[in-house]
C-alpha cells in the first residue's frame, strides 16, 4: 500500500507560496477569513483597553470595512500618524497607547461613522 496521506491538502506551493487549508487558495486570496468576519453595523468603534497588558493601554479600532490586506496597509498608516506601534488581530486594529484623539478625526475623514466606545 502507499503512504498514508495527511488530511487538509496543500499547505505550501512553490508557485503560490502559503496556501489556506480551508479554501485551498493562496493565503493572499483566501476566501475563509473574509467570509468569517461579521459585517457589523457600519460603525467604526474606537476604544481603549488595558486588560492583560501590564497596565499599558492600547487603542482598539473595530468595524473598519476593509479586507485583511487593505486593513493591514491602513493600520500601518494609522501607526505612522500616531508615531507608535500596533498590530492587526482578527480584523481589529490595535495601536499602542491612548490614541483616540488622533484616530477619531482620521477615521471620520474616510467618511465612516465613528463612535468612541468603552473607557
Amino acid at each position: 500500500m502507499g503512504m498514508n496521506k495527511r488530511k487538509g491538502g496543500l499547505v505550501f506551493s512553490t508557485d503560490q507560496g502559503r496556501m489556506c487549508p480551508g479554501c485551498r487558495q493562496p493565503v493572499d486570496q483566501c476566501e475563509c477569513a473574509s467570509a468569517k468576519r461579521p459585517e457589523g453595523d457600519g460603525v467604526v468603534r474606537v476604544s481603549r483597553e488595558t486588560k492583560g497588558r501590564k497596565g499599558k493601554g492600547v487603542t482598539l479600532v473595530t468595524g473598519i470595512p476593509m479586507d485583511d490586506k487593505a486593513l493591514k496597509a491602513y493600520a500601518k498608516e494609522l501607526k505612522a500618524k500616531c508615531g507608535t506601534g500596533g498590530t492587526v488581530k482578527d480584523g481589529v486594529v490595535e495601536i499602542q497607547g491612548d490614541q483616540r484623539d488622533i484616530l477619531v478625526p482620521l477615521l471620520e475623514q474616510k467618511g465612516w461613522t465613528v463612535k468612541r466606545a468603552g473607557g
